[in-house]
């Protein structure tokens, strides 16, 4: 599949729009669509009670992420939405007075109030400090100390798209027995993520953003060696492994990622995630990265040309993914100049946010650029 055939898959482009908006919420295209439309008709008319289908599109769905990710899809686990997926781990790492979790200040509140939570109970969260809109590898480490337990950071950064490099702080922790955690709603879609050469011990992302999926779907994943340290605070009749035997309370929890998975998941979602990883795996999860990394690097160019710097100006290709992001004084003055030319971005903390995915095009980058300097 070519960006031409690919951009036919999404409907909002007849109507004239340029969306660079993925950072928020993706949106649907036709695959997804149509596997929605499917199984709405088949349960209100046809096969309503369809939980064995559901079951072959979770694990399907699974076997996508885990290549996605590097892992085996039993690693794997469907949650509601990333702060709860952060939840699960904030509550199954029972940590002690003294313990310490190191966050940074520039991170989304979901991969932060799961940990703040814990202060009520003695542990101590540490702040990296930013420095021009970036944290680095190199930040975090220098701010662990002998009690740090967890350290927790966003795959990329949700205000500035700066992508960190994950590996030296993966390695970093493992040699020092630090649970290594990444929020990645605002990477996986758009660029890959390998757990094993990363180290890492725990994921957390929703579907509704660069996956292209819908809100109220989230994944986890967890690592063997985490999952046997955890005590689980949440537990429901799926989470057992002999569910199926219902008078029979064994509460022996699965020996797979699936323990998390408690009771009823949103089956729409799931169906809407496996649409979405089929026309993702169509185009080539390389080939994603690779257009993604060059429509950021390409509409950096565009707005330096311009006169506007950007948060990620002068960064390596390696710390760019989806996002771009620059201050400006009057940054509600462009959104709202955007919207009323069908041009969609968001304004978050004074910082014009601009995300395309794969399969935008340099017409639209230059386009938004032309547009941008007609209004500052």
């Amino acid at each position: 599949m070519d960006i031409s055939k690919a951009r036919e898959s999404f409907p909002y482009l007849k109507h004239g729009k340029i969306y660079f908006n993925h950072a928020s919420t993706g949106p649907l295209c036709t695959p997804v669509l149509e596997n929605i439309a499917k199984v709405l008709y088949e349960k209100s008319e046809t096969n309503i009670d369809e939980y064995r289908g559901l079951l072959s599109i979770m694990s399907e769905t699974k076997n996508h992420l885990a290549i996605l990710i590097n892992t085996k899809p039993e690693r794997i686990a469907f949650v509601d939405n990333t702060s709860n997926g952060i939840n699960v781990l904030a509550t199954g790492i029972k940590l002690k007075k003294g313990d310490r979790i190191i966050l940074n200040d520039l991170e989304f509140p979901a991969n932060v109030y799961p940990f703040l939570n814990l202060k009520r109970f003695g542990v101590e969260v540490d702040f990296v400090k930013s420095h021009d809109g970036i944290v680095t590898a190199e930040d975090v480490i220098e701010l662990i100390k002998p009690e740090t337990k967890i350290v927790s950071i966003s795959q990329v950064q949700f205000l500035t798209g700066y992508r960190v490099d994950l590996e030296k702080i993966g390695k970093f922790c493992k040699e020092k027995g630090i649970i290594f955690s990444v929020d990645a709603i605002q990477g996986l879609g758009a660029v890959r993520l390998d757990v094993e050469r990363d180290n890492i011990d725990f994921i957390s992302a929703g579907s509704q953003k660069w996956l292209l999926g819908l809100q109220g779907l989230g994944v986890i994943y967890v690592s063997e060696k985490l999952q046997d340290m955890m005590q689980q605070d949440n537990v429901g009749w799926l989470s057992v492994a002999d569910a199926w035997n219902l008078l029979h309370y064994d509460l022996t929890l699965k020996n797979t990622a699936e323990r998390f998975q408690g009771g009823t998941l949103n089956s729409v979602g799931i169906y809407a995630l496996n649409a979405s990883m089929k026309f993702f795996k169509q185009f080539g999860f390389d080939e994603i990265e690779k257009k993604v990394i060059e429509n950021s690097i390409y509409l950096i160019s565009k707005l330096e040309e311009a006169g506007i710097k950007p948060i990620l100006s002068g960064c390596s290709k390696k710390n760019i993914a989806g996002i771009v992001s620059f201050k400006h004084s009057e940054a509600q003055k462009i959104f709202d100049s955007f919207a009323k030319i069908n041009i969609h971005c968001a304004v978050r903390e004074g910082m014009v946010r601009l995300s395309p995915h794969f399969y935008n095009n340099t017409e639209e980058v230059e386009r938004v650029v032309e547009e941008l300097k007609k209004i500052i």
